[in-house]
């Protein structure tokens, strides 16, 4: 956490409340949660340039900068970017560890209370490299079944391992995961070499049409996940595999089964349902 769908909704919110604004002071609290770069650094190359945009690649938020630098945060497990109109709660702040102070008087927070996340700052040279070595965006167009398919025909993984392989598709984390392969009734500890083609086009449906599903929710939060303005997403409603272990299968009633045994991460599926 965040995945896909939550990354997606802050850098749209961001995008939406901060494009266009002009970063006056930048200001380091923990300065641990940055890599590739100095608290000073970050400061002079940052301090004066404008945000012309902000958008998502894989489970990273990306701030373009007027200077053609790229700010590049990537939240983990407790982190989270939260626009400060001069409302922001105490205990948001308590956990701040940036701060970019924009020209219309607002701010904006890098919150980790874990400090578990990371923010990079990267040339244009630096972040191609970077982004090039991720893998496929399952929202975008160019994501077909075919491509899919060539993911999956070159492992001989678990399915699972796969979906969740960065290095092969990006954005998908362990509970959509577990989402993706409960709609597609597909056993997470399949071989990803030895599904038919009627089953790669079902996950490769599933995955689009869950991904898509969690971002209109706002994305999914159990503890420390926010939006851009502090709010929770609403997927957890609607998850069907995950957090639902020994509760009947919506499909057959038949108690869904949890294990860790297939990539260490906690696994939830339908025994009957999912072959």
């Amino acid at each position: 956490m965040p995945e896909l769908p939550e990354t997606e909704t802050i850098a749209r919110d961001l995008d939406a409340a901060i494009a266009h604004r002009t970063i006056v002071e930048v200001r380091v609290t923990r300065p641990d949660v940055l890599r590739e770069v100095t608290a000073g650094e970050l400061r002079r190359r940052v301090r004066d340039t404008s945000i012309e945009r902000v958008w998502r690649r894989a489970k990273l938020v990306v701030m373009d900068l007027s200077s053609r630098d790229r700010l590049v945060v990537q939240p983990r497990f407790t982190g989270a970017l939260l626009i400060d109109g001069g409302a922001l709660p105490q205990e948001e702040r308590r956990y701040s560890t940036l701060e970019l102070a924009l020209n219309d008087g607002r701010a904006v927070h890098y919150r980790d209370i874990r400090r578990l996340g990371t923010v990079s700052l990267m040339n244009e040279t630096r972040f191609s490299r970077y982004a090039g070595a991720l893998g496929l965006e399952p929202l975008a167009d160019d994501f077909t079944l075919e491509r899919l398919s060539a993911i999956l025909r070159a492992s001989r993984q678990s399915l699972k391992r796969v979906l969740m392989d960065q290095r092969r598709l990006v954005g998908v984390g362990n509970i959509y995961a577990n989402e993706v392969l409960w709609h597609s009734g597909l056993d997470p500890s399949r071989s990803a070499a030895r599904l038919t083609a009627e089953e790669r086009a079902r996950l490769h449906i599933a995955i689009g049409r869950v991904l898509r599903s969690a971002v209109a929710a706002r994305g999914t939060s159990f503890r420390d996940y926010r939006d851009a303005s502090g709010e929770r997403g609403t997927f957890a409603a609607m998850l069907e595999a995950y957090g639902r272990e020994g509760q009947p299968c919506r499909r057959c009633g038949r108690p869904l089964v949890g294990t860790h045994a297939i990539d260490g991460r906690a696994t939830v599926f339908c025994f009957r349902c999912q072959r």
